[in-house]
């Protein structure tokens, strides 16, 4: 804190513009639903709301298999600042100001339910259409665990998707948050077969990064101080590292090696190898620095990968009794 107020005291009017843009990333324009299931042809879906841990409705998508509702459930949550249907950085600003590339999720519950997957998806708190929470600050992780909770707590409450075999797809905001979920409630995440886990993050290097693409990396301190006052948390407590050592279960991770949003490779390295599973793998996206465009649409471009993973695990499980 002493060495934030001193370089507050000494930081010129345009680079603490800077530092408050930066620290700003933590209360982002919500992105809209630019495209639902209907888009790729998916049946039968429905709008749901599900209560968080602690009351925020949350609004969601199911969507059963292609032919039919199946006997396998996944979970999928989305990153910072977007929302069930993606990122509308193609529609202008002010998401084309972070990163003018759209993100299709939506084409990725296509890819899921035509290899027979149901899929429930949900927009997390103060995103998308989801309820407002925490005076509209994301705490990437740190409220949002609450949500998984919740979600995982409906589907084992749910006469028809407490039946099912069920494996989780957790990203970046999500990810860290499922990780901290896994952590504190690791009893309701017991029957959860895997988890497709791509570009979790750290906050210290994301706001490392930014830092020196922008001129202003020797302020860490102060950009703490500022998400402080805007009543969230210091970047080192936004972590997905911190709650990695607790998830047990099989993952499959991607990320972009030289990712210029953050201090890959080492970073997320760091991060897969404090994961307590056992069964781990990383693949790296290489000859691109864009996290956006190149790092969430992996998926969706190139679903060969991550379908069978989802089908090894499945393939080995008996459908496992719902916990208490």
């Amino acid at each position: 804190m002493q060495a934030a107020l001193e370089q507050e005291k000494s930081i010129s009017a345009e680079d603490h513009e800077k530092v408050k843009g930066l620290a700003a990333l933590v209360k982002s324009p919500r992105s809209f639903i630019f495209k639902d299931p209907d888009y790729y042809g998916i049946e039968g879906w429905d709008d749901l709301t599900i209560p968080s841990a602690d009351g925020t409705p949350l609004a969601a998508w199911y969507m059963p298999a292609k032919g039919g509702e199946s006997d396998k459930l996944i979970i999928f949550n989305h990153a910072l600042p977007m929302c069930r249907a993606g990122f509308p950085g193609h529609f202008g600003e002010p998401w084309s100001l972070l990163d003018d590339s759209e993100i299709d999720f939506v084409i990725q519950y296509k890819h899921l339910t035509d290899a027979g997957y149901n899929v429930l998806t949900y927009d997390f708190r103060n995103h998308g259409q989801s309820g407002a929470a925490n005076g509209g600050v994301s705490g990437i992780g740190q409220w949002e665990w609450q949500d998984c909770v919740g979600v995982k707590q409906y589907v084992d409450a749910h006469p028809r998707l407490g039946k099912m075999k069920v494996a989780l797809f957790s990203q970046c905001l999500g990810g860290v948050s499922q990780y901290a979920a896994i952590t504190k409630h690791p009893e309701l995440f017991e029957n959860v077969l895997c988890m497709a886990s791509p570009l979790v993050p750290n906050m210290t290097a994301i706001f490392q990064a930014f830092g020196e693409l922008q001129g202003i990396a020797q302020y860490q301190e102060l950009i703490d101080l500022e998400l402080l006052k805007l009543g969230g948390f210091p970047a080192a407590d936004m972590s997905g590292a911190l709650w990695a050592p607790a998830v047990k279960m099989p993952v499959l991770m991607w990320q972009v090696r030289d990712d210029a949003w953050t201090k890959n490779p080492q970073d997320a390295q760091y991060t897969f190898d404090r994961l307590g599973s056992e069964d781990k793998e990383m693949v790296w996206i290489e000859d691109t620095t864009r996290r956006f465009r190149d790092g969430y649409n992996w998926f969706g471009r190139n679903p060969e990968k991550v379908l069978s993973f989802f089908a090894k695990h499945f393939a080995e499980a008996r459908v496992p009794e719902p916990a208490e």
